[in-house]
């Protein structure tokens, strides 16, 4: 018998702790793992030796639980072919702890991570089984339909964007409320503020997605093309990634502080639009970002988010156990209406450092989105999770 090892990695979301409660619920089943460990923080808890065992965890609360239980990083390993001394440290404590299957729950970054480490594997004949967990609320992977934790996160922006609409229409007069989403070059999640659209209301009127090219000019027409159809009260969507011609973020004015893979930490570009139309239309004008809120709001969490995230993950646990290594799970849609996937595997090369954005055609006007791309995302937010609350009236979450 082996061990199985999982770690999570990067941003966190409102379902990544359901994937992990899958891994650990299918691995609990298996015959032939025996000890279950959790890596604190990533890939950096296996070389600096933070290894926890998992077995009694109450899997029903960490389903509800939102962020990432067993801690995050943002570590990019070098190439090993060049460096490989931590991946000499990391196989020595897979050695010690006997792991003979290592799951990594993380977004495109931690991909990357899966991919290099199986890659070392093989060329060194190591028997590990790696296998890649999806998770990220920007739904940005490739060759997977859509990613845990993007339908909660979904279901969070169209709620908020329709009760941000609610609070804008109580006073007779024009006004435009920006909202900032996060998404850097890949609009999926501003789009789903389109989910607040419903026979009572045709907010957001205006959405701006990453994967076409932004004019303040446009953004300023659009907006009195608004006023002059009477519409009074404006609800702006905006990716925190949209960028000129030249392919120059507005959020990235002025910033230079980046993260550890090198991107740049942008912000501000509810503020500068904000800004903009004080000084060109001169109505009352606000700016909303809405910041870490949309990743884990675990009291407005989809079920199908939720139950698809737990499947993932015992499907992860299922692939390493039948040999699979070097491979990324993934959903595949098998029909929109009504709604079914399926769970299967894909190389890992296919998915490290690709980015899925949304399709050009799914874009009208540069500022708003069609149907298409609406009815890919209906079904992602549907359900609602019988979350446990405490006595005090909070919900109740799994701590470390």
């Amino acid at each position: 018998m082996k061990n199985l090892l999982v770690a999570q990695s990067g941003g966190p979301t409102a379902a990544i702790n359901s994937s992990l409660a899958g891994v650990i619920s299918k691995a609990k089943e298996s015959k032939e793992i025996d000890k279950i460990y959790g890596a604190i923080h990533g890939v950096e808890g296996i070389f600096n030796d933070r290894i926890i065992e998992l077995d009694t965890l109450n899997l029903d609360i960490l389903k509800q639980t939102p962020a990432a239980y067993l801690g995050s990083c943002r570590n990019k390993l070098p190439d090993y072919q060049t460096n490989d001394e931590i991946y000499q440290q990391i196989f020595s404590y897979f050695k010690r702890y006997q792991i003979g299957y290592f799951l990594y729950i993380g977004g495109n970054d931690s991909m990357d991570t899966v991919c290099k480490l199986s890659d070392y594997a093989k060329e060194n004949e190591i028997d590990v089984k790696i296998i890649g967990i999806p998770k990220t609320i920007d739904n940005d992977l490739a060759n997977t339909d859509h990613t845990p934790g993007f339908g909660s996160a979904a279901k969070y922006v169209a709620t908020t964007i329709g009760e941000i609409t609610k609070d804008s229409h109580v006073y007779f007069l024009n006004s435009v409320t920006i909202v900032e989403i996060m998404g850097r070059h890949a609009g999926w999640l501003t789009a789903a503020a389109g989910l607040a659209r419903n026979e009572h209301r045709s907010a957001p009127q205006l959405i701006y997605l990453p994967e076409v090219n932004f004019s303040k000019e446009q953004f300023l027409n659009d907006i009195r093309e608004q006023f002059q159809n009477g519409i009074n009260n404006i609800i702006v969507a905006v990716s925190e990634g949209i960028h000129d011609e030249n392919g120059v973020l507005l959020g990235e004015s002025g910033v230079s502080a980046t993260d550890s893979f090198g991107h740049k930490i942008l912000s501000g570009v509810g503020k500068v639009l904000e800004q903009l139309v004080k000084e060109e239309i001169g109505c009352k004008v606000r700016s909303i970002e809405l910041n870490v809120c949309q990743r884990c709001a675990g009291h407005l969490l989809s079920k199908t988010d939720i139950e698809e995230a737990f499947l993932i993950g015992e499907k992860g646990v299922e692939a390493a156990l039948a040999g699979k290594t070097g491979e990324m799970m993934v959903y595949q849609r098998v029909s929109d209406n009504p709604y079914r996937i399926c769970v299967d595997s894909a190389d890992i090369h296919g998915s490290a450092n690709i980015e899925k954005c949304v399709p050009k055609e799914w874009i009208i006007n540069g500022n708003d989105i069609t149907e298409e791309l609406l009815s890919y995302l209906r079904p992602l937010i549907l359900g609602q999770v019988s979350i446990r609350f405490r006595d005090d009236g909070l919900p109740e979450y799994l701590h470390r």
